[in-house]
């Protein structure tokens, strides 16, 4: 399929409705055509009819009739980087979706102060490598001169693109990495921790998913003993802290948690971990592994006589396509994982005013692909963009830029986003977290049901946690 036909497909799923080539090209400005976004507007209705505010003028007004009341500013330019290849690709998988709707939305331009600007989205891809996500950092910010810089996904992007960020004074919004792996892996004294000036971000924390994975386990009877599989990078070694991480709240609690030492990322040989959590009688597992690592343990597990009680893990189980991966008899089933996004969040879209559930939806009639955690997160970042510049007062002034963000409390599509509080740190807001489980799916082959909401009655529960082979 081409470029354009591929892209003509993703807006398509958007609009809800299909285009021909003319309307396609007048939305996108494909080959050089000029963006309508009246015309996208009056296509674009999330369900229930109710047109969707526009990125520029707020839901009062369109931004067709904006644009010929204002004259025209230089394009903003906007940096975009995550993981779209390597062992951390399922976390960028629906970045050409969310890219297409954000370009759908700001086809008219942003008006500040007056002053009607085109939106220029620049995407780069870390490769799931540190050193590159600093280096395609770098290039947006000295080369391509961007005015915001948004980062999503995991501590080993968010982290080097924000440091580069905050460095050369650019704003920075990211998301999807625990805040104390960004918050303190970022700290040239994490003890005595000081708030950053460019760059904030907003997810969960470490305490977040502890009360989760702990109110999922007291589902199910064990005997409390926990496998720790805490790979040797930002979220493994914040997660395996003695001091910080899972062993003091997991004690408090009542649990053993048995840690056998980090061990590097794609390893081949799980035998120690396994070994070790045989040795313990572990019933629970949980960890932080890479995707592909977590299929070589569990498959490795399996091989070796090891079969938990319950295994909760992040990262590794939060895309359809990794339980897929463990193999096509059912290995999937009854594994667990935090849920930060699904189609049921009660949540909307400042931007275009989709629901959770839109958002999903559209991904799926886009692709034939099963929703993904990290989409409603990728477009959370276009609705703080659009904000933040929108009560921007000078362009020409970055510093403008990180004032109104350093302001900012939004209603998003993943929650309220509020930079306000200073709560845990000024730099950090809390996104709502919940827990859940996949299951055998009826159109595809999994699926994932939320099985803990405790913090968060407001997303709707769907069932209890199961035992594996229960």
């Amino acid at each position: 399929m081409s470029n354009e036909a591929n892209e003509r497909r993703i807006v398509e799923a958007v609009l809800g409705r299909p285009l021909d080539r003319r309307d396609f090209l007048r939305l996108t400005g494909y080959a050089g055509a000029t963006a309508g976004l009246g015309a996208f507007l009056a296509a674009c209705q999330p369900s229930g009819g109710t047109p969707a505010p526009t990125a520029t003028t707020g839901p009062a007004a369109t931004a067709g009739a904006t644009a010929t009341a204002v004259p025209t500013g230089r394009a903003i330019k906007i940096g975009y980087v995550s993981p779209t290849t390597g062992p951390l690709a399922g976390f960028g998988e629906a970045d050409e979706y969310i890219l297409a709707g954000a370009n759908a939305a700001f086809a008219g331009g942003v008006d500040i102060g007056g002053t009607l600007h085109p939106i220029q989205i620049l995407a780069k891809d870390s490769q799931s490598d540190p050193n590159r996500a600093a280096e395609v950092a770098g290039d947006l910010i000295l080369q391509d001169g961007i005015d915001l810089m948004l980062v999503a996904s995991t501590p080993e992007t968010t982290n080097p693109v924000s440091d580069q960020a905050e460095a050369n004074q650019v704003p920075c919004i990211s998301t999807v990495a625990p805040w104390q792996p960004y918050f303190f892996g970022r700290q040239k004294d994490p003890a005595n921790p000081v708030p950053f000036e460019w760059t904030y971000h907003f997810f969960w924390g470490l305490e977040d998913i502890i009360a989760v994975f702990l109110d999922m386990w007291s589902q199910v009877d064990t005997n409390k003993q926990v496998g720790g599989l805490f790979p040797n990078d930002g979220d493994g070694n914040a997660w395996g802290d003695p001091v910080l991480g899972f062993p003091p709240p997991l004690a408090a609690a009542g649990y053993t948690i048995h840690d056998p030492g980090r061990y590097e990322n794609l390893s081949s040989d799980f035998s120690a971990q396994i070994g070790a959590f045989k040795t313990a009688s572990a019933e629970i597992v949980t960890g932080v592994p890479i995707p592909p690592d977590f299929t070589t343990f569990w498959n490795q597990a399996k091989q070796q006589g090891f079969t938990p009680k319950i295994a909760s893990i992040g990262k590794a189980l939060l895309f359809p396509a990794s339980v897929e991966a463990l193999g096509t008899n059912g290995e999937g089933d009854a594994l667990s994982s935090e849920v930060w996004w699904s189609p049921s969040h009660p949540f909307s879209s400042s931007l275009t005013g989709q629901t959770a559930k839109d958002l999903a939806d559209g991904y799926t009639a886009a692709t034939s692909k099963q929703w993904t955690q990290p989409i409603g997160f990728g477009h959370a970042l276009f609705e703080l963009a659009s904000d933040v510049l929108k009560r921007t007062t000078d362009i020409e002034n970055k510093a403008t830029i990180r004032d109104a963000l350093k302001v900012t409390v939004l209603d998003t599509i993943v929650g309220r986003v509020d930079w306000t509080g200073g709560v845990p740190f000024p730099n950090i807001s809390k996104t709502p977290l919940v827990g859940g489980q996949w299951g055998r799916g009826t159109t595809f082959p999994y699926d994932l049901v939320i099985v803990s909401n405790k913090d968060h009655p407001e997303i709707p529960k769907a069932g209890q946690l199961r035992p594996i082979g229960g």
